[in-house]
């Protein structure tokens, strides 16, 4: 097959994709330049239809190569790539999210997309090219793919948007915004941002349907002309059928407001029509009628009268409780209750040695604040093997965690490594806002001083069939999240927005619809806001008696050596001194920063003074004390000269016998005994032959 190049420019940079090349044995396949990025995709999309399943079966996934970026695993055992790193977890959602709705509904053939890092510049992150790839690679293929699909970063720097700024610039922006869609519809967001307004995301969401369409483009012209079509699996009659037998029985219980006696009720019905059709359709047929005459049951409502399946006006949200310091031992701990979706979050604080260490391709160093979400199956009444954590998980742990970073108190301002753990104990919809909210009362209750408290919801929508007619819904329960069509989590201060995400199973939303959810999710955030206040106002003045303190000091560099000691000899000593590491932690950094945490508040003033002093040199005139730690004597005649005194942790000095006392002292022993402290005063210090001499009769007379 021929190479064919397509090239555009995009961001201000050129574009290039091509096909024909590599991975040709693949049902479509392209490779993706950038700058110096390079990414493959391909895409594999099976011949027949699965069967037995309910779902559209698509699997994303996104390699990172460590050679991409000229790197070697840093691991002395394992040298080859293992299980992907959190942040190539989240690359293969930002990909599948924006992919997935741009599939017809019913079909069920198998389809994988795996993108390959083969180049990584440093400057253009590989996750925007991917989506286009992902979207070119479908569009080459047979598969019934309706994209193109095409994605931007947005940047705002000095107040200017900014479409796809190299890395290094994006550290200086107040917003980190990733859109994903076609030419005038959203299908993804995915968002950071330093406190910033409604209007100014709203903008920023435009600027990127602008910036992406070369990337459009450019996807148009290897698209390929025979695409499979697909049939709706559902015959009509069936639909009719089940309709007609569940009559308004259906409609009725949609309104229950408990969670789980509706999902019982919903669960029986859903066995009368298995039971009653049996042998007619088969039961996977059945059940997919059903959920489709249950999610109409509930748009319908919602669109035409605005009722909702818990009996709340549209912009209203559900019941929230809120509680902090619910665990004696931990250093910090938050509930939050909205509806039935409850997350209890805990703090744990730790010394900067206990930073994670990242190495991935991407990026090499620690990471100081970390949140991570679990949702084990007793949240929402099910029974199922706990095994590794899933993507969902990682997902929305990683939302949450961006959602508070722009609050979090400097590492010089607050030195400690922050943990936080949010547990879902049950789960009615929208429970990584929930984390958010609850991470806030965590935090403030530990005494992390954040600047101000974030909260978080979740807008839904509703649409009709034609698409005109839609209700932007408020707060969604789990209900209103399977039968609608939005999902849009947004965090925010008082101030603005910190983080956005929103996926949709639409083939994309009109601007206007966001600006109107942004609108009702700021009125929603700062209810939200106030009530929190209400429980706890700001941060705990004081840390939990649990929790390690830190204190800081800076040494000279040239005398890191000296604290470390040959081996770590030195720094070992002083922790076994001080209690042992299960008391205390020393960390030096290359600057001289030397962070001591400890629970004991004897053993970290130990530790300091040692440190304070191991740094210090004798002057002369200032008055020391210290052990007698040996006796001199004349190396030829045997007599006693002097006594070594140790006047800080690495230096000594030596107290001529003259030097002792007053009157005549003919045997030092009779006077001076090892380990006897005594002052003493700094008469001379020889630098070049590195002798101190002291004086204790002297030190008297002071």
């Amino acid at each position: 097959m021929k190479e064919e190049i397509f090239t555009t420019k995009f961001g201000g940079r050129d574009l290039i994709i091509s096909k024909g090349k590599l991975a040709q044995l693949a049902s479509g396949s392209v490779t993706v330049r950038y700058g110096d990025t390079v990414v493959l995709a391909t895409a594999v999309v099976a011949a027949e239809p699965r069967e037995d399943i309910d779902f559209f079966p698509l699997l994303v996934d996104y390699e990172e190569r460590l050679y991409a970026a000229g790197k070697i695993s840093g691991s002395r055992f394992i040298k080859r790539e293992g299980r992907p790193s959190e942040a190539a977890i989240l690359t293969c959602r930002l990909i599948d999210r924006p992919i997935r709705p741009l599939f017809p509904k019913g079909f069920k053939n198998d389809v994988q997309v795996v993108i390959t890092v083969l180049s990584f510049d440093s400057e253009n992150d590989p996750d925007i090219i991917s989506i286009i790839a992902a979207s070119a690679a479908l569009s080459q293929s047979s598969a019934p793919f309706e994209g193109p699909v095409a994605a931007v970063r947005v940047g705002q720097i000095d107040g200017q948007f900014i479409a796809n700024p190299p890395l290094g610039e994006l550290e200086k922006s107040t917003l980190d915004l990733v859109v994903a869609g076609t030419y005038d519809k959203v299908l993804m967001l995915e968002a950071g941002a330093l406190e910033v307004d409604e209007k100014t995301m709203a903008e920023a969401i435009k600027f990127g349907l602008e910036a992406m369409k070369p990337a459009l483009e450019i996807q148009k012209k290897i698209i390929a002309e025979d695409k499979q079509t697909v049939e709706k699996i559902e015959e009509p009659e069936i639909i009719k059928e089940v309709k007609k037998y569940l009559g308004k029985k259906l409609a009725q219980v949609v309104y229950e407001v408990d969670k789980a006696k509706r999902e019982e009720q919903i669960s029986a019905f859903e066995k009368e029509v298995l039971e009653n059709f049996e042998g007619n359709y088969k039961q996977i047929d059945l059940r997919s009628a059903f959920g489709q005459i249950l999610e109409k049951e509930v748009r319908q409502a919602v669109i035409e009268k605005e009722i909702r399946p818990d009996g709340r006006k549209i912009d209203e949200i559900r019941e929230i409780k809120i509680e902090v310091a619910l665990l004696p031992r931990t250093h910090g701990s938050g509930l939050f209750s909205r509806g039935q979706t409850q997350v209890l979050s805990i703090v744990t604080l730790g010394p900067p040695s206990e930073e994670q260490i990242i190495e991935t391709m991407e990026e090499e160093g620690t990471k100081r604040y970390m949140h991570h979400y679990n949702f084990p199956p007793f949240s929402t009444g099910e029974v199922r093997p706990m095994r590794s954590v899933s993507r969902r998980e990682i997902g929305h742990g990683a939302l949450a965690e961006r959602a508070l970073l722009p609050v979090l108190p400097s590492r010089e301002d607050f030195p400690y490594t922050i943990r936080v753990v949010s547990e879902v104990l049950s789960s009615n919809g929208s429970s990584s806002m929930a984390s958010t909210c609850g991470s806030t009362l965590a935090l403030m209750d530990a005494g992390v001083p954040i600047k101000t408290p974030v909260a978080g919801i979740a807008m839904g929508l509703m649409t009709a069939e034609d698409g005109k007619k839609y209700k932007v819904l408020t707060d969604i329960a789990g209900i209103e999240d399977f039968a609608g069509d939005m999902d849009f989590k947004v965090t925010a201060t008082k101030k603005g927005i910190t983080a956005i995400q929103l996926d949709t199973k639409l083939k994309g939303l009109r601007a206007e619809i966001l600006e109107e959810a942004l609108v009702r999710a700021r009125k929603a955030n700062d209810q939200i806001l106030e009530k929190i206040a209400k429980v706890i106002e700001m941060p705990r003045a004081e840390l939990s008696a649990y929790a390690p303190r830190i204190q800081s000091i800076t040494i000279p560099q040239d005398k890191i050596g000296e604290i470390i000691g040959p081996g770590g000899k030195n720094i070992r000593k002083i922790i076994e001194d001080c209690g042992g590491k299960e008391l205390i932690s020393i960390d030096i950094e290359d600057d001289g920063t030397v962070t001591i945490a400890s629970t004991d508040a004897a053993m970290a003033k130990k530790a300091m003074d040692y440190v304070a002093g191991a740094t210090r040199e004798a002057k002369v005139g200032e008055i020391y004390e210290g052990p007698v730690t040996g006796i001199v004597k004349d190396r030829m005649r045997g007599n006693e000269i002097g006594a070594i005194v140790q006047i800080l942790p690495n230096q000594d000095g030596m107290v001529h016998i003259s030097q002792i006392a007053n009157e005549r002292v003919n045997n030092i022993e009779d006077v001076l005994k090892i380990g006897q402290t005594v002052k003493v005063k700094v008469m001379e210090v020889d630098k070049e032959r590195g002798r101190v001499s002291l004086s204790i009769k002297d030190a008297k007379e002071r």
